[in-house]
């Protein structure tokens, strides 16, 4: 076999190696050498194993696809619950899944199809095509720019490496084990807040639309009530689910007393002002003016009435810790409208010396090697890299940054999610007990 030059820079190489775990890539086929028929892909490309494809286009867009599956020309319709199609959005690739694995490509004389929507060498052109199909959800604009012709695309074979790589050391130190589980039930079951006239710890969720911050409700809720919940409504609409603001005790198991804490949901975070959820009723929330099941007004932020505004509200019913709550698979895509949006509500929080967190959602659906085993989340470079990403875009330390995969379309509790849910409940019970040993510290000393 020839030798041939990979047109994908080492860093770039490193970004894809990390969304599959730890393998090397070997460049099969290059289509500017080979060329762009089928024939000549299939014949470097065919019975390899799993392949990653990267396509480039004269827009200077970086794209492609993976499959694990052998391409074999068998003319069946492949099931492939691996399968993904990724772009580079600045400088990290962003992974979309399949929707489906059942179609996840057709596996014919052709040139490399993705979920029989995607084709790359088109009809033996330097050209993609998509065909609308839904097996993978994507905007072509974003993922190359609407340009279709191809400057280049390769095909490169994925194999485990054979070397031990240096991030197989978790970058993040993690127990996951069930006693870690017991453990931290028992702590959140007999946890009492720092300030004796505090019996309720109030966590406030912030976040965009669909970011998850009802499912992370839901899933603590599941964890201890032993079953799958759907108590507050989540989805992914266009626009947010929840219009009220509302709080969410959590009991301990059926007919359980309420645990410490309540969880506070909110409008979601839309990007054009006069939608979504209002700054200034984010400050009423955080100082404790706003009712449960107040509904919002998007148009008219919330006023107090004048006998509350009249006094301050107590420790009690104030919020004592910020969960901003972020989709991994979004975070860059994240628009500048919506950073702003988020600063000006740190800058708030801060003001008023509340603790904050970022929850970081969906990370299975952002990296395929987390997808196939939580486990694989602090030794994930990829996530690693994300969690980098979200703490400068929103300017908090690394260390307050916790990744988390809610329960969505899961029939069963599972111990790795219950174990990741769990930590971040904690921390959030940690983070507010710091907040309340601050303001009790303040409000001794007016």
């Amino acid at each position: 076999m020839e030798s041939l030059t990979s047109t994908l820079t080492e860093e770039k190489r490193k970004q894809l190696c990390a969304l599959l775990g730890n393998v090397e890539l070997s460049l099969l086929y290059k289509a500017s050498v080979h060329g762009y028929q089928a024939s000549a892909f299939h014949q470097r490309c065919d019975r390899q194993g799993p392949t990653l494809l990267v396509a480039y286009n004269s827009s200077g867009y970086i794209f492609g696809g993976y499959t694990s599956v052998d391409y074999a020309q068998s003319g069946e319709h492949i099931t492939d619950e691996d399968i993904f199609l990724f772009s580079f959005q600045g400088k990290i690739p962003v992974c979309i899944k399949v929707n489906s694995g059942h179609y996840a490509r057709l596996d014919d004389a052709g040139g490399p199809n993705f979920g029989q929507q995607l084709y790359f060498c088109y009809k033996n052109q330097p050209a993609v095509y998509n065909s609308g199909s839904k097996e993978f959800s994507f905007n072509t604009t974003i993922m190359y720019g609407n340009d279709t012709q191809l400057s280049e695309c390769e095909i490169y074979k994925v194999e485990q490496s054979s070397q031990v790589s240096t991030e197989e050391k978790p970058w993040r130190n993690f127990l996951w084990t069930a006693e870690r589980k017991d453990e931290l039930v028992e702590k959140i079951r007999n946890y009492k807040p720092l300030v004796t006239s505090v019996s309720l710890v109030r966590i406030l969720m912030i976040g965009p639309v669909g970011a998850g911050k009802s499912s992370f409700f839901n899933s603590i809720n599941s964890i201890f009530m032993g079953r799958i919940t759907s108590k507050a409504m989540s989805g992914s609409a266009g626009t947010s689910l929840t219009t009220q603001f509302r709080t969410y005790p959590v009991k301990d198991g059926r007919g359980g007393k309420p645990l410490p804490f309540v969880l506070c949901d909110t409008m979601g975070l839309e990007e054009q002002s006069g939608a979504g959820l209002d700054i200034e009723d984010i400050s009423s929330i955080l100082q404790g003016h706003v009712p449960d099941r107040y509904k919002f007004n998007p148009t008219a932020p919330f006023q107090p009435d004048e006998q509350k505004a009249s006094r301050p509200a107590s420790l009690q019913e104030k919020i004592h810790c910020v969960v901003y709550v972020i989709d991994t698979t979004k975070i860059s895509l994240m628009s500048d409208k919506l950073q702003e949006k988020l600063a000006s509500i740190r800058r708030k929080v801060n003001s008023l010396g509340i603790t904050q967190i970022v929850l970081m959602t969906k990370v299975d659906e952002a990296c395929p090697l987390v997808q196939r085993d939580l486990q694989s989340l602090y030794v994930s470079s990829y996530i690693k890299t994300k969690v980098q990403e979200v703490s400068s875009r929103l300017g908090v330390p690394v260390s307050c940054v916790l990744p988390v995969k809610n329960y969505s379309q899961e029939l069963e509790l599972d111990l790795n999610c219950d174990v990741l849910l769990l930590t971040a409940l904690q921390q959030m019970l940690n983070f507010a007990d710091d907040y309340l040993d601050d303001a009790d510290h303040v409000e001794g000393n007016i």
